[in-house]
């Protein structure tokens, strides 16, 4: 006899995939987002050790191979914006997988390469790295418990900064010893390996579904906006602020993420929720973002490895390699990054208000450290050394006030925002900067005075000390405080 199935009986629950179902310790889990976010610092620094070495070997200029950073630059910072919101609404793993895929074509593309043309092809398809520290902020947010968040913040965010050192010198050694494909190869081998993390041994969140409709207007629109703020920016120093290309890339850059803005306050499901902005936390935090972008971060990068390797012969320089530079770069920023969890630690118990302050208070001792101690290698570890443990407090402290004011469904889309600031003001700064330096230079020399190195050294104090002030403006006490 035939058993007719009982319509109304419940049906057996389809069993989750065993990514699903994965217990992993906090510990484990901030490892894992650890090594996935190398891979974005490693394809953010390594090719600047690879320009001089690109234009020998293809007989091109400094101006057409740096856009193979310009390239990279662009795209990261419209993919951390919209990456992020769709990670946000569609799963952040599974938009990583995606991006880290992504990034290893684009690295296999300019490892290939036999053209400048190509190898910036594939620079600009490996931005969409710009992406992955966002999300893994906000994967940290989801799967941890509350207490372990801003450590994990700050371990993540820091390491961003301590494999950037290290992929500048690691890229070094191998255009010595091999040669420019070789730090793509390694590039795609390890986007690879990322990308295996993500699939085989991080714990994935079971797809809930989303009634939200993808925000395509708003993307179009948002990508080229950025872009040519960016490239407006990042020219000046070659163009000058005053050339009309200049002025008319950020002038029409400014004109369509006005007209950005207004489509993302009228539509219903936004790419980028720009009502966050009216949260006082959110503003005062992204203000900070851009003074400690346009100051310590942007300048401080750009000033440092001019002193160290500017020969002993120019009024300032000591004459140090491209690998010996490199070495106490990346030793100093090593020392920083272990004062990372402290950050953390500071931020759960007493707020992420305190680690700013802190940081911005150490980058004002660089300034002054730059004035005073640019003519010794001691003097200027010291400088560095204090710069990297500035920025385990600052750096990580602004990812995790945006945590402690957005809610979680918005974690990724407001962090990615806020690193589109961060890239555009260290855009500003090094404009800035290198713009400084060049009008001190005295007539019929091209070496920048000692005076221009102080005026940038006064950009570094006043972009600290308005971060404090910024900072001093935030309420006190901490979300994590029981």
């Amino acid at each position: 006899m035939t058993t007719i199935p009982d319509p109304i009986a419940p049906a057996k629950p389809v069993p989750l995939a065993g990514r699903y179902n994965r217990n992993r310790s906090a510990a484990f889990i901030i490892t894992i987002l650890v090594l996935v976010e190398i891979i974005s610092a490693f394809e953010t620094s390594m090719v600047f050790a690879a320009i001089p070495t690109i234009i020998a070997d293809f007989g091109s200029d400094a101006a057409t191979v740096g856009w193979a950073v310009t390239a990279f630059l662009l795209v990261a910072a419209a993919s951390a914006a919209v990456c992020g919101r769709l990670g946000d609404m569609f799963g952040r793993e599974r938009v990583l997988v995606v991006i880290l895929a992504t990034a290893t074509i684009g690295s296999l593309v300019s490892a290939l390469g036999d053209s400048v043309t190509t190898i910036i092809a594939g620079r600009a398809i490996q931005g969409v790295a710009g992406a992955i520290l966002p999300l893994c902020i906000g994967l940290a947010r989801e799967h941890l418990t509350k207490d372990k968040v801003p450590v994990a913040i700050a371990i993540i965010s820091g390491s961003a900064v301590a494999a950037g050192a290290a992929s500048a010198y690691i890229a070094g050694l191998m255009i010595d010893h091999a040669s420019w494909h070789m730090i793509f190869i390694v590039a795609a081998v390890y986007a690879t390996f990322a990308l295996l993390l993500v699939l085989f041994a991080l714990p994935w969140r079971p797809p809930v579904g989303t009634t939200q409709k993808v925000d395509y207007v708003g993307t179009i629109v948002f990508a080229p906006a950025i872009a040519a703020i960016l490239l407006g920016i990042n020219k000046s120093s070659t163009w000058g602020w005053s050339d009309p290309k200049t002025i008319g890339l950020i002038v029409t850059g400014l004109v369509a993420m006005a007209l950005w803005v207004v489509w993302e306050l009228r539509v219903t499901d936004p790419i980028a929720n720009v009502r966050l902005f009216t949260n006082r936390k959110v503003a005062l935090t992204m203000l900070a973002t851009l003074a400690a972008a346009v100051g310590p971060f942007g300048i401080g990068n750009m000033i440092t490895p001019l002193v160290l390797q500017s020969p002993t012969t120019a009024p300032y320089g000591l004459g140090m390699s491209p690998t010996d530079a490199g070495l106490l770069a990346l030793i100093g920023a090593l020392i920083g990054f272990a004062f990372t969890p402290l950050s953390g630690r500071l931020t759960r118990t007493v707020g992420s208000r305190a680690s700013l302050i802190v940081g911005g208070l150490l980058y004002v001792v660089v300034a002054i450290l730059l004035v005073t101690s640019h003519d010794s290698i001691g003097g200027m570890f010291a400088m560095v050394t204090t710069a990297s443990i500035a920025t385990a407090f600052a750096y990580t402290a602004l990812p995790n006030l945006i945590v402690e004011a957005v809610p979680v469904d918005n974690t990724s889309e407001a962090t990615g925002l806020q690193t589109v600031i961060r890239t555009a003001g260290q855009g500003i700064g090094t404009s800035i900067g290198t713009t400084v330096l060049a009008a001190s230079a005295v007539a019929g020399s091209i070496a920048p005075t000692v005076a221009g190195l102080n005026a940038v050294a006064g950009i570094i104090f006043a972009g600290a000390v308005v971060t404090v002030g910024l900072a001093l403006m935030l309420r006190r006490g901490s979300v994590y405080a029981h």
